[in-house]
């Protein structure tokens, strides 16, 4: 099983001195993050486009084997909803090339006020670029059914798994990769999972990406470096599966 196992960013100013050294620069930050972990999610991608000079420098900072995966720009997801999106979408896949062999997933996170419409994921799936991984998180409950994990595996889109307090969501996999998000399973964020919890997913994981290409997995439960500590743990029990 290949698999990646990172958190969602790494610019966090309360990892210093937990993660980061005390007098290591913020500049030299992602450069470090590199050599613990071999892939990140690029959160503020979905806030503001980062520039060229951005891109070309995380490239240069990071091993020829680190993968990103990006977080699209919310312009697209949460003010256009996927629809008339064909020239902001051109605008931040050309972006995202320039990372070239470094460039994993794309994320589209969709709004938890957006509920479910067939018609427009499809068409907005038919305009994507071929050859990438797109994968959709999907906040509104009645985008959680069959139906949608049939349309999305007819374009080999992804369908997030994701763990968050007080939400249930499937375990699925519907392209030729999987990709999963935690947030936090006893509060939003700022919660840390057990050793035993993580064991018990790391099975569920190993399961799910069973005779899959690859296996993606991002925590996003930054406060006091608790993805850090969690993704580490992690990577060291999916180890048995490989």
């Amino acid at each position: 099983m290949n698999f990646y196992v990172g958190t969602s960013g790494w610019h966090y100013q309360d990892w210093r001195g937990r993660f980061y050294p005390e007098g290591l620069p913020v500049a030299k930050w992602l450069e470090f993050y590199a050599r613990h972990f071999t892939t990140v999610e690029l959160n503020n991608s979905f806030y503001r486009l980062p520039s060229e000079a951005a891109f070309a420098n995380w490239d240069k900072v990071t091993p020829a084997n680190f993968t990103f995966a990006l977080k699209v720009s919310r312009y697209i997801t949460h003010l256009k909803k996927l629809r008339d999106t064909q020239e902001s979408v051109d605008k931040f896949v050309n972006r995202a090339r320039l990372l070239g062999n470094k460039l994993g997933p794309l994320l589209y996170q969709l709004p938890p006020n957006m509920p479910r419409d067939d018609e427009v994921l499809k068409f907005f799936l038919a305009t994507l670029p071929v050859g990438m991984m797109h994968v959709f998180e999907f906040r509104h409950q009645s985008w959680l059914d069959e139906g949608v994990f049939l349309i999305l595996g007819k374009y080999n889109a992804g369908f997030c798994v994701f763990d968050m307090p007080d939400v249930r969501c499937p375990m699925v996999a519907t392209a030729d990769f999987a990709y999963v998000r935690f947030h936090g399973s006893a509060s939003l964020y700022s919660s840390s999972y057990s050793d035993e919890e993580l064991e018990a997913w790391s099975k569920r994981l190993a399961s799910l990406a069973r005779d899959l290409k690859a296996l993606y997995v991002y925590f996003n439960n930054d406060v006091s470096a608790f993805a850090v500590e969690n993704a580490r743990t992690l990577i060291s029990l999916l180890d048995d599966y490989r």
